[in-house]
């Protein structure tokens, strides 16, 4: 028999090794992005964010924004170092109580070095004081703060976060939020969710809002300015909150005349897409130069020049159809674009239905016959189409075109089941066009992957017998312009960002 001698330092060594737990293994920092091939820098990587709790104090007459903003977050490994999407200038980090290390890199990434790493699954509260103007501020050669003569706006796709609060900016990570706002008594602070609270001291007046349903940080806005409210309820009793600039001069009555009717248009949406996913409603014009809207979640952003042909109900029905597509259910990815554009698109198209001024068919059939084989509006694809391509009118005609054509393969009782039955299925999650067309072929019970390719993923017109299947194959002398298209096409600079 051989007896294996091991030496007394060896066997010391071996024990000690044997003693270190495999939590010991070296933390690594968060990705400084989420992984969004459309927007590399975007989002971050290492941590989950549940919550954002903003106390803020903001001076019109000089832009100054000052802000405390804390993070409830758990890690999702063992992290050394974190990032926010963040552009003002910070004075102190706390992670869980103490302070933290930290310094700025790249477009707007702050970088968090915790005293004490976080292990995989812990809990993280991380609190971050700032300040600065943040229409100073550019990122990617942009900025997303509109300055107004009576104040500030943020609201942007697909990033405005970080020039108001530090985040994960991607909406991958959605969150619940609380945000407090002090501004000098008689200016009106704007966010999401239900007016909480407010109260006047000293000459300040704060203004106390909660969201209290998952949201992406590009759906978080805050408006300061000069504003008239106005409150009502729908007929489903969700309160519904509408701010208008008192500086809209000639755009004033047809903005009221629109956005007034949101609680009308979200109850009439509810009857094909399924409840209303959230317990406020409204929406808000400030005195911006911008020309697009937004849907910030319960509460779209309308630019002035939404309204400067008069009333334009059309984009009220495009953005409130985002509360279903593309704030309840957000996309995984920017290139799943589509699952928001095409399905508010086609919103316009149904309420063109509705007030009798051409149907969804005809409007499809325009829709084709309008743009030849050889218009560069067929080469883009809505399902991908590029960050360049990401806001493109042929992602919303062409994108609501698909969804017809959809409608024309599967019937109507499949079709609207699937149009109520998907904001149910990821309610406040994420999903992807893929996910969509599974669900698609699970509702209806028909394969879908030849119609999905043709209508989203190929760069040039559908030939005859594709178009002539999806019941779209009218050429263009015998097709004429639906009464409704041109409120709808009025709509077109809509996210013109």
């Amino acid at each position: 028999m051989h007896r294996r001698i091991i030496a007394p330092g060896a066997l010391a060594a071996t024990v000690l090794l044997l003693a270190i737990p495999a939590s010991a293994a070296p933390h690594s920092p968060g990705a400084p992005g989420i992984g969004d091939p459309y927007y590399p820098d975007h989002g971050n990587g290492g941590y989950d964010v549940s919550h954002y709790d903003l106390r803020l104090k903001y001076q019109p007459a000089t832009d100054e924004l000052e802000g405390t903003a804390t993070l409830v977050a758990r890690a999702t490994q063992d992290l050394s170092s974190f990032n926010l999407d963040f552009l003002l200038d910070v004075s102190e980090v706390r992670v869980n109580g103490t302070k933290a290390s930290f310094r700025t890199s790249g477009e707007q990434e702050l970088e968090i070095t915790p005293k004490t790493p976080p292990a995989e699954g812990a809990p993280l509260t991380v609190v971050v004081r700032y300040r600065g103007v943040p229409s100073s501020k550019r990122a990617h050669g942009f900025t997303s703060w509109h300055r107004t003569p009576d104040g500030g706006v943020a609201a942007n796709e697909p990033e405005a976060a970080a020039w108001w609060f530090p985040g994960n900016d991607h909406p991958l990570d959605k969150a619940t939020y609380d945000v407090s706002v002090l501004v000098p008594d008689g200016t009106q602070a704007i966010s999401n969710g239900t007016l909480q609270s407010r109260g006047s001291r000293l000459g300040w007046t704060r203004w106390n809002w909660r969201s209290d349903k998952p949201q992406a940080t590009y759906l978080a806005t805050l408006a300061v300015g000069k504003f008239d409210i106005t409150t009502g309820t729908t007929e489903g009793g969700i309160p519904v909150l509408n701010a208008y600039s008192k500086d809209l001069g000639a755009h004033a009555g047809a903005a009221r005349a629109s956005i007034e009717r949101t609680g009308e248009i979200a109850d009439w949406l509810a009857g094909y897409f399924g409840p209303y996913p959230y317990n406020a409603l409204g929406g808000y014009v400030p005195n911006t130069s911008t020309g697009y809207a937004l849907e910030t979640q319960t509460r779209p952003f309308y630019s002035p020049r939404q309204f400067a042909n008069g009333s334009n109900v059309s984009v009220v029905v495009h953005e409130l159809a985002h509360q279903w597509y593309g704030d309840d259910v957000s996309l995984k990815r920017w290139k799943d674009i589509w699952i928001n554009e095409g399905f508010a698109r086609y919103a316009q198209w149904l309420w063109s239905e509705h007030e009798g001024e051409g149907t969804a068919q005809e409007l499809a059939d325009y829709v084709y016959a309008s743009h030849p084989a050889d218009d560069p509006f067929w080469t883009v694809k809505p399902g991908d189409p590029g960050p360049d391509n990401q806001f493109d009118i042929a992602v919303y005609d062409r994108g609501a075109l698909a969804v017809q054509a959809l409608r024309n393969k599967i019937g109507n009782e499949a079709f609207f089941e699937i149009l109520k039955g998907w904001p149910a299925k990821y309610a406040h999650g994420n999903a992807s066009v893929a996910d969509f067309q599974r669900y698609a072929e699970e509702v209806s019970g028909e394969p879908l992957a030849a119609l999905f390719d043709t209508w989203l993923f190929q760069p040039s017109k559908p030939g005859l017998p594709a178009a002539r299947s999806a019941a779209v194959a009218k050429a263009a002398k015998g097709v004429s312009q639906p009464r409704s298209w041109k409120r709808i096409a009025a709509t077109n600079g809509v996210h013109g960002h």
